[in-house]
């Protein structure tokens, strides 16, 4: 018979032996000195004695696994805390030959670690709040939340059960905090790294249980785990209630991209925070890479051992061989569990469990429990049909909980049981900490255990929340803070001392001066290197430069800053290199450089646009004509290369003149072509939309970086071009200005720019529209009257109309953006939603050429496709063309590549099409809106106005009855007979008999496209294009 070994104590290890027995494995139980007679020691068949004691025996890798080895054990079953998320012991047990039940050492890498988490989860889009870029040292914390201006959580970045974290709302606090979590993480998890991220106050703790197998992976549902207490869970629930099904189904599939992305093995969950005040906003925080303690519930609610399942998947069983797939996992009522944990050590004199419900627990008569170990003492857990009969059980239950000998939190847990906002589901992470404290005066400690440190002297004013005494108590380090801004008065404990719930350790008073100091605290003093930082970056700052910004204004031009600051939501930008100056140290003072040359001319960082997290860098034209210089150029391909990680979209301020020749402190440098700012934003091509906004002077390399983004919108002052008048005319090709070199409309009417505005504010506002559509569908939208579409069309077949007027129609109010509406004007290319959804769409302009399609236009709309797959945009092709375009003139245009792009374009689309033929589909050119062939589209459909045609019908009728009608010698007869054959023709290409034939899907109401449109585009699976990049042109 196989073995396992349980590599934990206390009511998991009980849990776990339980469910191995029930598998078929024998146990084997580890155990410290001091829990000889612990309940899963005693419930194992085989016990091993640690050398160790505490916390520190459970961490020991190499015991454990010798303990293993020793026993012949197959398995190790690491439960939850200690080493349940070390991919170094996850390592050691492949080793030493014993199959670890758990995720892959690597998923432990990525899972096991926060920071690698928020990495897959920005590389994968799933949200996440701003947070330090790794781990935090003092400095770098103390910066990010200085940037914030906003509280913060300090978090280890192994473990959890809340050890190692704190929340800090003043920055004069955020050391001692640091200091705490990594002690507390140290003792915990033995790693002490941290990083410190955003606080969200008013939230939820929702979290998704997942289960996979390496290749498969279903979620068992929700949990809401909002009620805490200092970041430690006391009732949780199951499944969440109250959440809307759009957020719910969003954090599922959130939660299985994530599994799925590391091809997770095991048992996990993926925790969200969702903002009260804001339910539309959640974030991921953390991936648990194990068992979870409040497991439970879940099993309860979907009827699966979770444990078991874990054996099962261990000895190389699928989901499917268990008969798991998601469509079967379903779950009954609700289930609600309270943890009752101790509030002091001592001696269980009686353990009396509840006679409902399902009690988790390694209690018994006689158990000595310390303050060494998790306070956890039992899980009491109810299931009923719903939440409100679910409290009621729950306080039943505990209301016949024993535990004579040592406190308990069962009386708190009563209490907030019959809480009228726990009853109503009013619930937030912070609501138990919000409860009133008991005294104002007195300062009392809430738990029993050690004095460590003891932080204020009698006669200092207190700030509130200031931390005084600190009690380390299983495995936790908990502070008396202050409640209120005062004095101390006494202190009545010394470092070192044992104390005991409630017991009273200081004693402060109030004044009116020390409420006001609370209400407004000031500043400390001034520290030398944190008034230096201060002065450093004011001075990069518009405020600093007031001449540089009048000038500016005087040209009614915005400074970089202020474009900046108009394009991302309010306070989400985080500015990198703003301390960077340029490299001409060799020829100016530092302080010049510092004054003159701000951030070396380049305002560059992470911002949001509508919540979307993107990159964004502006090129200061106030700050050596906007050049770029060594420094910047290092900046912006740093900024390129996180773009590309985090899978953010880059918006570039372009205005500018170039590379900068007198930027010489680089001794090292030739030539400087190896550097790697144009391929940082090409390798971006395809991956993420880039925008380039061109205003004023754009030349040279800042020209270069135009031409390589998707979109690009210019004002109507710009001029781009690849070399600006000194690079002219140091080429020999004489003196010109900077006004006649690629100005804006010239360049608007060839195709390099995309969107032609009248200044800054409108290019902004466009690029913020444009990034729209590669962001979530909007719930909110409103449409005109789809009926005037049944008028539109002429019903002459030779009156001409805007076919604008028909995408307008057709498409959510003011959620229409033409691109490169001056260039191939026989095409028009418009991003729209319609009913919130973005889709892509091309139409022939019959008032360009009466909608034959050009070799401009065929690049246009190739070009336009491309775009649209690239970034899995759905394609409507509202279809009125005679065809190509043909005769000498074109050919000379090199026509046969140029319609070749469109015929080779649509078949390889991987995105739906949908193809309405408003009047003409003539010849190859209708084929072409059809994506090449009428088999091509998800959908083709035709107005009732649609005529189709191998070729215009009087062409095809000269060409198949020229012999018949130079028979007929009478002109007159002639044109009579001619005439008739055009209406036959017209006759057998109406709609009508293509749809007869099966050509096309149906003749449809114009009023009903939308539906068509909406029908079409809404795949339940969207194929992901294989990537490959966008052609500029």
């Amino acid at each position: 018979m196989s073995r396992v070994l349980i590599a934990n104590r206390g009511e998991v290890a009980v849990r776990i032996v339980r469910a191995a027995k029930s598998v078929g494995l024998q146990t084997v139980g580890i155990h410290t000195p001091e829990e000889a007679n612990a309940l899963h020691v005693r419930d194992s068949d085989i016990a091993v004695a640690l050398a160790g004691v505490g916390t520190a025996a459970y961490l020991d890798i190499a015991s454990i696994i010798a303990a293993a080895v020793r026993t012949n054990c197959s398995f190790i079953h690491p439960g939850y805390g200690f080493l349940s998320e070390s991919a170094a012991f996850a390592r050691a047990c492949e080793q030493a030959g014993v199959t670890f039940i758990g995720p892959s050492p690597d998923t432990l890498d990525v899972f096991g670690d926060k920071a690698s988490t928020r990495e897959l989860a920005i590389r994968l889009d799933v949200p996440v709040l701003p947070a330090t870029a790794g781990l935090a040292d003092d400095a770098s914390a103390l910066s990010f939340m200085q940037s914030l201006a906003a509280p913060v959580i300090v978090k280890a970045v192994a473990g959890g059960g809340g050890r190692g974290m704190r929340i800090v709302t003043d920055p004069t606090d955020l050391p001692a905090a640091l200091s705490r979590c990594r002690s507390e993480a140290e003792r915990g998890f033995g790693r002490d790294d941290v990083y410190v991220e955003r606080y969200l106050p008013r939230s939820r703790h929702i979290e998704v249980q997942v289960i996979g197998d390496g290749s498969s992976v279903v979620h068992l549902g929700t949990r809401d785990c909002s009620l805490q207490s200092r970041h430690q869970k006391v009732i949780e629930i199951a499944p969440a209630p109250w959440l809307p099904v759009e957020i719910e189904e969003a954090l599922l599939e959130h939660a299985l991209q994530l599994a799925r992305a590391v091809q997770y093995r095991g048992a996990g969950t993926m925790e969200f925070l969702i903002d009260v005040d804001n339910p539309s906003h959640y974030y991921f925080i953390e991936g648990n890479p194990r068992l979870q303690v409040e497991h439970g519930i879940t099993e309860l609610v979907t009827g699966l051992d979770i444990v078991a399942l874990q054996f099962a998947i261990a000895r190389g069983r699928s989901l499917a061989d268990e008969g798991i797939t998601q469509d079967n996992v379903v779950t009954s009522g609700v289930a609600v569990e309270a943890r009752v944990t101790l509030t002091t050590p001592g001696t269980i004199a009686r353990f009396v469990s509840p006679g409902k419900g399902r009690v988790d627990s390694g209690a018994y008569d006689g158990l000595a429990v310390g303050s060494g170990f998790d306070p956890l003492l039992a899980k009491v857990m109810v299931h009923e049909p719903d939440y409100p009969r679910c409290i009621c059980a729950l306080a039943d239950s505990l209301g016949e909980l024993v535990v004579e000998g040592p406190a308990t939190n069962r009386d708190g847990l009563l209490s907030l049981l019959a809480d009228p906002r726990v009853r109503a589901g009013d619930i937030t992470t912070t609501l138990i900490d919000d409860l009133p404290a008991a005294s104002a005066t007195a300062l009392v400690s809430k738990v029993a255990g050690s004095v460590i440190a003891v932080l204020a002297r009698p006669g200092e004013p207190l700030r509130r929340g200031q931390p005084i005494v600190v009690v380390e108590a299983m495995k936790m380090e908990h502070e008396v803070v202050a409640p209120a801004a005062g004095r101390l008065e006494e202190m009545l404990v010394a470092v070192g001392q044992q104390i005991t719930t409630g017991q009273r350790v200081a004693s402060m008073g109030y004044s009116g001066a020390e409420a006001e100091h609370d209400a407004a605290p000031g500043e400390p003093a001034a520290r030398a290197d944190l008034a230096e930082n201060l002065r450093r970056h004011s001075i990069t700052l518009d405020e600093a430069r007031p001449e540089a910004v009048a000038s500016r204004h005087a040209r009614h031009k915005r400074t970089a800053r202020e474009n900046v600051a108009d394009l991302v939501d309010p306070g989400s930008f985080v500015e990198y290199g703003a301390l960077v100056i340029a490299a001409q140290r060799r020829r100016r003072t530092v302080e010049d450089l510092e004054l003159n040359t701000p951030a070396d001319g380049l305002v560059a960082g992470f911002g949001t646009v509508n919540g979307q997290q993107i990159a964004v860098l502006a090129y200061d034209y106030s700050v050596l004509a906007g050049t770029q210089g060594v420094q910047s150029h290092k900046k912006a391909e740093r900024l390129f290369e996180l773009a590309r990680r985090r899978h953010a979209p880059v918006v570039i301020f372009a205005e500018g003149g170039g590379g900068r020749p007198g930027d010489i402190d680089n001794a090292a440098k030739a030539t400087g072509m190896d550097l790697g700012t144009f391929v940082a934003l090409g390798r971006l091509n395809g991956r993420v939309p880039t925008v380039a906004i061109a205003s004023g002077r754009c030349f040279a390399g800042n020209a270069a970086l135009v031409g390589a983004c998707d979109l690009v919108i210019a004002t109507a002052d710009a001029n781009i071009g690849m070399g600006g008048p000194a690079m002219i005319e140091g080429g020999g090709l004489g003196r010109v200005e900077s006004r006649d070199i690629g100005p804006a409309a010239r360049q608007f009417e060839n195709g390099v720019v995309d969107v032609l505005v009248a200044d800054e504010a409108e290019a902004t506002a466009s690029a913020k529209k444009y990034l729209s559509y590669f962001h979530a569908a909007k719930r909110n939208w409103t449409a005109g009257e789809q009926q005037h579409l049944r008028t539109i069309v002429p019903e002459a077949r030779s009156r001409p109309f805007d076919v604008l007027r028909v995408i307008q129609v057709l498409s959510d109010d003011d959620a229409v953006l033409e691109l490169r509406a001056g260039f191939g004007r026989g095409i028009i290319t418009c991003l729209v939603r319609i009913e919130g959804v973005a889709i892509g769409i091309v139409a022939n302009n019959g008032l360009h050429l009466g909608g034959a399609i050009d070799s401009d236009s065929a690049d246009k709309m190739a070009r336009f496709l491309a775009l649209c797959d690239t970034y899995s945009l759905p394609i409507v092709s509202l279809c009125d063309t005679p065809g190509f375009m043909v005769g000498p003139a074109s050919e000379e245009t090199a026509a046969v590549r140029h319609f070749g792009r469109l015929l080779v374009a649509g078949p390889n689309l991987s995105v739906p099409l949908c193809t309405v033929v408003i009047r003409k589909a003539w010849g190859l050119g209708g084929q072409a809106m059809a994506g090449g062939g009428f088999r091509v589209p998800d959908a083709i459909v035709a107005w009732p106005t649609a005529e189709f045609g191998a070729m215009g019908p009087e062409g095809a009728v000269r060409l198949g009855f020229r012999r018949e009608l130079e028979a007929i010698a009478d002109p007159v007869a002639r044109d009579a007979e001619f005439d008739r054959l055009v209406k036959d023709y017209v006759r057998d290409g109406r709609g009508y008999n293509a749809a007869s034939a099966f050509e096309i899907d149906d003749v449809i109401d114009p009023a009903d496209t939308r539906r068509w449109i909406l029908a079409t585009v809404n795949r339940a699976e969207p194929i992901p294009p294989t990537r490959r990049h966008l052609d500029t042109w």
